[in-house]
C-alpha cells in the first residue's frame, strides 16, 4: 500500500514538474500587436494627408516624428520571456519544483497510510476505569458496547446503551440497541415499551404505527404496563379520540400512588387536555427522560456492588465517594468515606484522595448519560 502512494505521489509531482517546465519555456500571448495598432494607424493616416497634399512639408516631417516615437514607446512595452534560463520564471519554476520534491521526501519520512488510528480500544479502557459520573454519554455508550458484545444473550447492556445513546442525541442508535434487545428478551415489557418511546422521540412526541405496535407488544407481556398504557393514551387524543385518552388517563392515575410525581403530572396533563381539548405540550426530551436520567446512579452502584466485593482498590473507593458526592447522595458518600478512610487509614495518600474526591461540588443537575 505504502508503495502505491509514494508511485503516486511521484507521478504527481513527474506531471506537475513537465507542465510548470512547458510553462516557463513558452513565450505568454502578447498584445503588442493590439498596443501597436492605433499608432500604425495614426502613421497611414499622416502618409494619406500628405498624399492628398492637405499636409505641408514641415508638418508632416513633424505629423511622422510624432507618429513614429508613439509607435517605438508601445513597441518598447511589449513583454518578451527569456528562453536563456536566467529569469526571475526559472527562478519560481525551479523553488516550485524543489518544493514538490521535498514534499515527496517528508511524506516518505514521516507519512504512513497505514498508520493505525489513537488506539480506540485503549481508550474505552480509561473510560472503563473512570468515574461514570464523569464522561460524556458517547464514552458511556462505548463501554457499553463493549459489555453488550461480551454478554451477547443478555439484554441488559443494550437497555442501558440504548439510554446512553438516546442521552447523547442518537435517537437512531438507540432504537437500533432496542431492537435487538426484544430479540435477545421478547417477553419484557420494559424494552417493548422503551423502544415504543424511542419512536415516540424520534416522531417528535407523535404516537405513530411503530410506537403504537411496541407499546401493542408490551400490554401483552404486562397489560400494567405505565409507559404503555400512557403513550397509547396519548395516541388516542392525537387521533381525535379525546374522550377515550382521557378515559385511559384517569385509570392510569389511579393506579400510581397519590405521593408519586408522575401521579401528580399526569393530573396536570389531564387538567390541560380537558381545559384546552388538545394535547399538552410535547413528549420528554432524551436527556429529560426519568429513565435516562436514572442511568448513572444505577451504574454507581454497580461500583458499590463491587467494590463490596472486591474492596481493596483505593482508586474504586474514590471514584465512588466523587460519584456520590456529585449525585448529592450525602448520606451515601459519608458512608463510603468512612469506609474507605478505615480500610486505608495507613495510606495518607489514598486518604488525601478520599478527602478530595468527598469535597467534590454537587451538580445542580445530575448530567445524563
Amino acid at each position: 500500500m505504502i508503495a502505491f502512494w509514494i508511485a503516486a505521489t511521484g507521478l504527481s509531482a513527474v506531471t506537475a514538474g513537465l507542465v510548470l517546465r512547458g510553462a516557463a519555456r513558452a513565450r505568454p500571448v502578447d498584445d503588442a500587436q493590439t498596443r501597436l495598432e492605433p499608432h500604425r494607424r495614426r502613421l497611414a493616416e499622416v502618409e494619406r494627408l500628405a498624399l492628398d497634399g492637405l499636409l505641408a512639408q514641415d508638418e508632416l516631417k513633424a505629423a511622422r516624428a510624432e507618429a513614429g516615437r508613439g509607435l517605438l514607446a508601445a513597441a518598447d512595452q511589449s513583454e518578451t520571456w527569456s528562453r536563456d534560463g536566467k529569469g526571475p520564471r526559472k527562478i519560481v519554476v525551479a523553488a516550485l519544483g524543489a518544493a514538490c520534491v521535498a514534499a515527496v521526501g517528508a511524506y516518505v519520512a514521516l507519512g504512513h497510510p497505514e498508520m493505525a488510528d489513537q488506539p480506540y480500544a485503549k481508550r474505552v479502557d480509561e473510560w472503563k476505569a473512570a468515574d461514570p459520573s464523569t464522561l460524556e454519554p458517547a464514552q458511556i455508550a462505548a463501554v457499553l458496547e463493549g459489555v453488550a458484545a461480551e454478554r451477547p444473550k443478555d439484554a441488559e447492556p443494550l437497555v442501558f446503551l440504548a439510554k446512553a445513546r438516546a442521552a447523547g442525541g442518537d435517537l437512531a442508535g438507540a432504537e437500533a440497541a432496542l431492537r435487538r434487545a426484544v430479540r435477545v428478551a421478547p417477553k419484557r415489557a420494559d424494552i417493548w415499551s422503551l423502544l415504543g418511546e424511542t419512536f415516540v422521540m424520534e416522531a417528535k412526541g407523535s404516537v405513530g404505527a411503530d410506537a403504537k405496535l411496541a407499546f401493542g407488544e408490551a400490554l401483552k407481556v404486562d397489560p400494567k404496563d405505565l409507559r404503555a398504557r400512557y403513550y397509547l393514551a396519548r395516541g388516542k387524543i392525537a387521533d381525535g379520540d379525546v374522550k377515550g385518552g382521557l378515559a385511559d388517563w384517569r385509570a392510569l392515575a389511579e393506579s400510581l400512588p397519590s405521593g408519586d410525581a408522575g401521579h401528580a403530572a399526569l393530573l396536570q396533563e389531564i387538567a390541560r387536555v380537558e381545559n384546552t381539548g388538545g394535547l399538552p405540550d410535547a413528549a420528554p426530551a432524551a436527556n429529560e427522560n426519568p429513565e435516562v436520567k436514572g442511568m448513572i446512579a444505577g451504574m454507581v452502584e454497580g461500583l458499590a456492588a463491587r467494590l463490596a466485593q472486591a474492596p481493596d482498590d483505593p482508586d474504586g473507593w474514590v471514584r465512588l465517594v466523587r460519584a456520590y458526592a456529585v449525585l448529592g447522595e450525602t448520606a451515601k458518600r459519608d458512608a463510603a468515606l468512612a469506609s474507605a478512610s478505615a480500610r486505608f487509614k495507613d495510606q495518607p495518600k489514598v486518604l488525601s484522595a478520599l478527602r478530595q474526591a468527598a469535597d467534590t461540588p454537587a451538580q445542580a443537575k445530575v448530567a445524563t448519560p
